[in-house]
């Protein structure tokens, strides 16, 4: 089948893409469905996954990709054929209990990642637990990849985690990342006031015209005192990031009494340095979040089928271009999601 690959580990990403036309076909083990792949998109987990993460054991060809959708094909043993022919989006954060010990207490579910622990959606055919996909019906095979893992990872980490509620001061860093701009769609579909922050200016004007409140150009400086400006000296209620190290001090201090700081990613480093008398004197919370369960799945994928919320798409390329789809990714040119149509030659 033709596939996208990251033939080896290596920093960066690009040297080692490729575009095959004979890479194994899988098939689908009991409880599974074999899917036709119409489009997937890029996230960047896919980056991670050719720069190798510590902890996990990566084979090199490796296919990633965590965002599909497309046609079922066939299904492995114990799943019903009538799911055969369906339009179906992927949930790619399958939940894994631990094994059970007498003496220790149970810890929420692991979560073993299609695209990332496993093959992923950047080729012709993928397979995943049919307990990991929705049927969509007509939708949109593009929207559809685009919106998937970004909005899973935005809704849990403000709605589930965040606690999220209508007419909050939300703050969302590093604009024109898919999560930051999936988080300016739910904090607009909530009627929220939005700050957003980011290093390019046209990327503030396109977050701007897409409704947020007021834009904060990040020149690497603190820019707390700004957001303390637009909100009345008062601050933020939920600062959403996943920028990291490099804002967290300005992210912090731009907290509200009680509000909540809530991260999903690291892209600029995990060791930052913070505040701990601001955060017990001023009653904050930390809160970690990642992908998202199959109820939030269909809670925030309800909103998609329903015209409530849309992806941003920054680009549609063809698998034979996928080298080009991880340069840009790599670049960090986009603005919104980068998509791969599987329909084209």
């Amino acid at each position: 089948m033709r596939a996208i690959v990251i033939r080896q580990q290596g920093n960066p990403v690009l040297p080692n893409v490729s575009y095959v036309e004979d890479f194994p076909k899988p098939s689908p083990k009991p409880g599974e469905v074999l899917v036709r792949t119409e489009a997937a998109a890029l996230n960047h987990l896919d980056l991670w996954v050719g720069r190798g993460l510590p902890g996990i054991d990566i084979r090199y060809p490796a296919v990633s990709g965590s965002d599909g959708c497309g046609t079922i094909e066939s299904v492995g043993e114990g799943v019903d054929a009538t799911w055969i022919g369906q339009r179906i989006l992927l949930n790619a954060a399958v939940s894994r209990s631990e094994t059970a010990l007498p003496a220790v207490k149970p810890t929420p579910n692991d979560i073993f990642m299609i695209g990332e622990h496993g093959p992923g959606c950047l080729a012709e055919f993928f397979t995943a637990p049919v307990t990991n996909v929705l049927p969509i019906g007509e939708t949109d095979p593009i929207c559809a990849a685009a919106f998937g893992l970004t909005h899973l990872t935005a809704w849990r980490m403000m709605v589930t985690q965040a606690g999220l509620r209508a007419g909050m001061q939300v703050l969302i860093t590093g604009i024109g990342g898919g999560v930051a701009i999936a988080a300016l769609g739910i904090a607009r579909h909530f009627g929220c006031e939005i700050i957003v922050t980011s290093r390019h200016q046209w990327k503030l004007d396109r977050a701007k015209a897409m409704g947020a409140h007021h834009c904060i150009l990040d020149t690497g400086k603190d820019w707390s005192r700004d957001v303390r400006q637009l909100t009345g000296r008062r601050g933020v209620d939920l600062c959403v990031d996943s920028v990291g190290k490099a804002v967290h001090g300005s992210c912090i201090k731009s907290l509200a009494r009680g509000g909540t700081f809530a991260t999903c990613g690291a892209t600029t480093g995990a060791d930052a340095t913070t505040d701990l008398t601001r955060i017990f004197w001023n009653q904050l919370r930390l809160v970690g979040s990642t992908m998202g369960d199959m109820r939030e799945f269909r809670e925030v994928t309800s909103l998609l089928l329903s015209g409530a919320l849309a992806p941003t798409i920054d680009q549609v390329f063809a698998p034979s271009d996928g080298a080009g789809a991880f340069a840009r990714l790599e670049a960090g040119e986009q603005f919104g999601k980068l998509v791969v149509d599987w329909r084209k030659g």
